[in-house]
């Protein structure tokens, strides 16, 4: 047996309490059911991810996440984890509709494999820098409460703020980006609708925002991800990039954004398919032009240091919102990139993503 074969994988329930409910379109979450995966190497070395699933955004569950783990586990354990693209290939199809699980599966695959050969993870994935800046977010909620939100952003020392809209009320939107904009004149604002909204509304309430001078810098995902009409009517007259988020779900779905010129920037989340077929649609982006931007679900420190590596060692990430472990009322983990403001640094990590449970 090889010092890098895969000796045995455990997974547990990862529950945080988010200090406000994170809300979006299709709903809000109090509480971060995620899962903790562990993989331990013939040698001893452990490597860890996180599954971060998302109701309200794909439909995926702890439960389901976890069950779709242990339903792999006889492909993972004896597996070498230097044979780390065939190894994601075989997981595919099984978790083909499990997104958070291969993303958890494959983190600790490679936080393994890199801990082992004591690499940082931003190195293995190239080296490009070491250093990002997130924004953050503005959940679902009023107007008043949408105000308190940018100046508690504004007074963390972050430049970028996220706004989510499209709960079915276009005045209510709109007032609250008033609010923001007012406290907030300078900062660069990105607004995201998770699939809750039709074109004409999203262009109805950028013409609105239009005549009170608000020019957002990003429009993300308004309409559902199956609606590439949408899409496309939006890359052409929004007058602002559009993001892709749920339409880029996959890498094929990718290269048909790219085709269509259904947006100008892929918001590319390892939760949404993993981190090696997220390295292909990096690739598809680069080749085709499409802008990077690097997001996530409502993931712990773990998990968005993952992310932070992923973007940082490919480099070239022009929207960055790493803002999750925020919103949490606990911290698991010792290790991650440090912050301070918007700037996440991971130049300190010397091997795997850095980030270990407090239990150990």
């Amino acid at each position: 047996m090889s010092a890098t074969t895969i000796h045995n994988l455990t997974v547990e329930p990862l529950d945080i309490p988010l200090l406000m409910p994170f809300g979006i379109a299709g709903g809000s979450q109090e509480i971060a059911r995620n899962l903790l995966v562990r993989i331990e190497l013939a040698d001893g070395t452990l490597g860890y991810g996180e599954a971060a699933p998302f109701p309200a955004f794909n439909g995926e569950t702890q439960a389901s996440a976890q069950a779709a783990i242990e339903s792999v586990r006889s492909i993972i354990e004896g597996a070498d984890v230097r044979e780390w693209r065939p190894l994601a290939r075989a997981l595919c199809e099984p978790l083909m509709k499990h997104g958070s699980a291969r993303c958890a599966i494959e983190t600790a695959i490679l936080d393994a494999l890199t801990r082992h050969v004591g690499m940082p993870l931003y190195v293995f994935f190239g080296g490009a820098g070491s250093v990002l800046e997130t924004d953050m977010t503005i959940t679902t909620g009023s107007p008043e409460d949408a105000s308190t939100a940018a100046l508690a952003i504004l007074d963390r020392g972050i430049r970028m703020i996220k706004v989510k809209i499209g709960g079915g009320d276009l005045d209510l939107d709109l007032r609250r980006l008033i609010a923001v904009h007012a406290v907030a004149p300078d900062a660069p604002l990105m607004l995201d609708g998770n699939g809750g909204m039709r074109a004409d509304e999203m262009l109805a309430l950028l013409g609105a925002l239009h005549a009170q001078q608000i020019h957002p810098v990003l429009i993300e995902q308004p309409v559902p991800g199956d609606d590439w009409e949408g899409m496309n009517q939006l890359a052409r007259w929004c007058g602002a990039p559009v993001a892709a988020d749920e339409t880029a779900s996959s890498a094929a779905n990718v290269l048909r954004l790219a085709h269509e010129r259904a947006a100008q920037v892929v918001n590319i989340k390892l939760m949404k398919c993993g981190v090696v077929e997220a390295l292909d649609i990096a690739t598809i982006c680069r080749v085709t032009g499409l802008r990077l931007m690097i997001g996530g679900m409502v993931e712990s420190l773990l998990a968005m240091t993952m992310s932070a590596h992923f973007a940082a060692g490919i480099g070239g990430f022009e929207f960055v919102d790493l803002d999750t472990p925020m919103f949490m009322a606990e911290n698991p983990f010792v290790g991650g990139f440090q912050q301070q403001g918007g700037r996440l640094d991971i130049g300190h990590i010397t091997a795997g993503h850095g980030v270990t449970p407090r239990s150990g």
